[in-house]
């Protein structure tokens, strides 16, 4: 099992680990801060021993990264594992603030139901299906949206199921939601949202989240982790 170490500091950007497995082209290490694909929400970018990492997968409870052909990495070979750290800090905003997006639209919207994500670096979208679509309801779930936001309110993510893998997060007295991506501290690092409505089809719904333009938070990086847990 691959020991996720983005999960309880997600703001870390280098890692000295070893490998424990290689599948031709494929490695697994026993300690990572390389978030795999999962949830809608992209892989990291990055190096693993000083080979670009091509692509990230999940298998049960390991990751996998694939390297280029001829890496020459053998088993218990120490490495140095890097990622682009500005890119993760928008991943992880945008994919925060699609969390807040979700929850309240469902909230304002019985007849909602989400049937797609993505959380790219550039923007977020959340994709649903809808009897009475949300136009409407757009600009005030921005308002409450980025009430959220500003009220610089505490992200508790942890597990639901350690053995499992399974983790969630919550803001208390907002809600408690299942999610395995990696997730700021505090509803204020998202920072200002710009939220936009697309129509993809009948009885479909599209929001689009990006970053406001004018908005340039760079990571706090803490003293100590926000999440008192050891990964797994």
């Amino acid at each position: 099992m691959t020991t996720k170490l983005f999960w309880n500091d997600p703001y870390r950007t280098e890692l000295d680990t070893r490998i424990a497995a290689v599948r031709g082209d494929e490695v697994a290490v026993e300690e990572t801060i390389f978030y795999a694909f999962s949830g809608g929400q992209e892989s990291d970018r990055g190096t693993l021993g000083n080979h670009a990492v091509l692509s990230a997968r999940k298998a049960n409870l390991d990751i996998f990264y694939t390297l280029e052909s001829g890496h020459g990495l053998q088993f218990g070979d120490p490495v140095r594992m890097t990622i682009d750290g500005e890119r993760r800090y928008r991943l992880m905003r945008l994919h925060f603030a699609a969390e807040i997006v979700l929850e309240l639209v469902c909230r304002c919207d019985a007849t909602a139901t989400k049937i797609g994500a993505h959380i790219a670096a550039d923007k977020a979208r959340i994709d649903f299906r809808t009897d009475t679509g949300i136009a409407r309801l757009l600009p005030e779930i921005q308002r409450q949206a980025m009430e959220i936001v500003d009220a610089d309110r505490e992200i508790i993510s942890t597990y639901s199921d350690r053995a499992a893998q399974r983790r969630y997060w919550e803001i208390p007295g907002f809600a408690r939601v299942e999610c395995g991506g990696t997730h700021p501290r505090r509803t204020a690092e998202v920072g200002a949202i710009e939220l936009k409505r697309r129509n993809p089809g009948k009885g479909k719904e599209r929001i689009e989240i990006r970053l406001a333009e004018s908005d340039r938070l760079e990571p706090e990086i803490p003293l100590v982790s926000c999440v008192t847990d050891d990964s797994g």
